[in-house]
């Protein structure tokens, strides 16, 4: 794989517009909610979930993973196509690689019914060191969170069992 380096020339201007533009689009209110959606409640488990979410539309998770999933390819391909400055976009998406982190180890799976699912995200993320490194501590930290999300619900459940 090819490395890149983020910052081979400066960013400019209307990098700087571009960016702000991107940023506006997320305080959309129904993307805060798709967003929402993805970073705190969808925790897929296996390609199945993600296929499954894809397989119900029309819903409102759908429309989520939709809308969040298509919003960092366009992103994504805005910078492979040299429309936006690579080290500028890197230094203000991290919730694109979180979204690829939650996505990526079913990916293989799911691009056998969804082959275009997040390529353009996939080859932005991984074409830098600093891109895999950023994935790598992001991956850690869905763990951990996964993992006491999971603890919550046990403890939940055992406190609802109680009082049965």
């Amino acid at each position: 794989m090819p490395d890149t380096a983020l910052n081979d020339s400066p960013a400019t201007p209307e990098d700087a517009k571009i960016i702000l533009q991107l940023y506006d689009l997320r305080r959309d209110p129904e993307m805060r909610k798709a967003r929402d959606f993805i970073s705190a409640e969808f925790w897929p488990q296996s390609a199945d979930d993600i296929l499954g979410i894809a397989r119900a539309f029309p819903s409102t998770e759908n429309t989520y993973m939709r809308q969040v999933t298509t919003y960092w390819e366009m992103a994504a391909a805005m910078v492979l196509r040299g429309a936006l400055h690579e080290g500028l976009f890197f230094d203000c998406s991290g919730e694109m690689y979180c979204v690829y982190a939650k996505f990526r180890p079913y990916l293989s799976e799911v691009r056998q019914k969804l082959p275009k699912m997040l390529v353009m995200v996939e080859e932005l993320v991984l074409r830098s060191a600093e891109g895999r490194a950023r994935l790598e501590r992001l991956e850690g930290r869905l763990k951990r969170a996964q993992q006491k999300l999971g603890q919550r619900r046990a403890a939940i459940a055992a406190t609802s069992a109680g009082y049965r």
